[in-house]
């Protein structure tokens, strides 16, 4: 079956149905292999050389190869498998893995809920909302700043959960779409700035920067595209993205962040406090408007187009090339 037909099978099964929680995922899958190598490694590293860093940055260059390597290597495997029995058995489960590597409706289901809570004018349930989708504390957060990371939090994964994933998809089917989310899954577990994972996860850190490069600067483009759409400010969102698309610690997060901000001409970004300690961030964009919770809103829409042009940028793509 063409890999168009079969990824546009996938992105429908995601956009109606999400990641319904009783389904096993394969991301869980990849984070127990992480956690369980991380402990061992870290064991290995005390043992036979005490805490040094280059040993510890070795260590981490292995947890990154071990865990992508057999993240593609088994899904091409079980694929190859499942094929020799019946052609059409392989090409069903690989449309199935690609809508689980999908990951817009379960963003838009996730910031839904802090969406519906600041509606509600329950800002400690929000809090908490928010806290299964950020890695800042969040129990002191105001209702703008709730949703200030919310917004964030949409703009930013539109490139890791919808830009990136459909990329890799397109580049190399489910295989290389399961080695992205390993490469995700490695950074979003280790890739912190602390004092266990510092050097440990610096390989895991660094290779997310580089797998996410080039669909950032897509998803910003096509999130411009997006930012045309009635209620937004297309103008600002690009004069915003030429002026602060590098203003952020990563090099990649303020591609998207910047054209929602200012789209939306809200101010991102900011200093905030992350396991008990302030890190200092560059403001994005200006504080025309007060954020809040129609901004989600407004951030699930920018996503959303992104996603369809997106989709239809790189199934063109892959036509002409094909």
């Amino acid at each position: 079956m063409n890999r168009i037909l079969m990824i546009l099978i996938a992105v429908c099964l995601d956009l109606c149905f999400g990641d319904p929680y009783w389904l096993y995922h394969p991301v869980r899958l990849i984070g127990k292999g992480i956690a369980g190598l991380k402990r061992w490694l870290q064991i290995w590293c005390s043992r036979e050389h005490g805490i040094h860093k280059r040993q510890e940055i070795i260590a981490g260059g292995i947890l990154a190869v071990v865990i992508i390597a057999g993240a593609y290597g088994i899904t091409a495997g079980i694929l190859y498998g499942v094929s020799l029995i019946h052609p059409m058995a392989a090409v069903i489960l690989e449309i199935f893995w690609m809508y689980q590597i999908l990951a817009a409706r379960c963003l838009k289901n996730e910031s839904d809920k802090v969406y519906k809570d600041l509606k509600n004018r329950d800002l400690a349930k929000a809090r908490i909302s928010i806290s299964y989708l950020v890695g800042r504390d969040t129990k002191s957060l105001s209702e703008e700043e709730v949703a200030k990371a919310c917004v964030e939090t949409v703009a930013e994964n539109t490139t890791d959960g919808v830009i990136a994933p459909l990329f890799y998809l397109f580049l190399g089917g489910a295989p290389l779409g399961m080695a992205y989310k390993a490469v995700n899954t490695l950074d979003s577990m280790v890739g912190y700035r602390n004092e266990e994972l510092e050097y440990l996860g610096k390989v895991s850190a660094r290779l997310d920067d580089a797998a996410n490069f080039l669909p950032a600067r897509i998803g910003a483009v096509t999130m411009l595209c997006s930012s045309f759409l009635p209620g937004f400010n297309g103008k600002r969102a690009f004069t915003t993205y030429l002026r602060d698309k590098k203003a952020h610690l990563s090099p990649n997060c303020a591609q998207t962040e910047a054209v929602a901000a200012g789209a939306m001409e809200i101010q991102l970004g900011g200093t905030h406090d992350y396991f008990g300690k302030p890190v200092e961030k560059p403001a994005i964009g200006e504080e025309i408007k007060i954020c809040s919770a129609e901004h989600i809103r407004g951030a699930q829409r920018l996503m959303m187009g992104s996603f369809f042009i997106s989709f239809l940028l790189f199934g063109g793509v892959y036509f002409l090339l094909s």
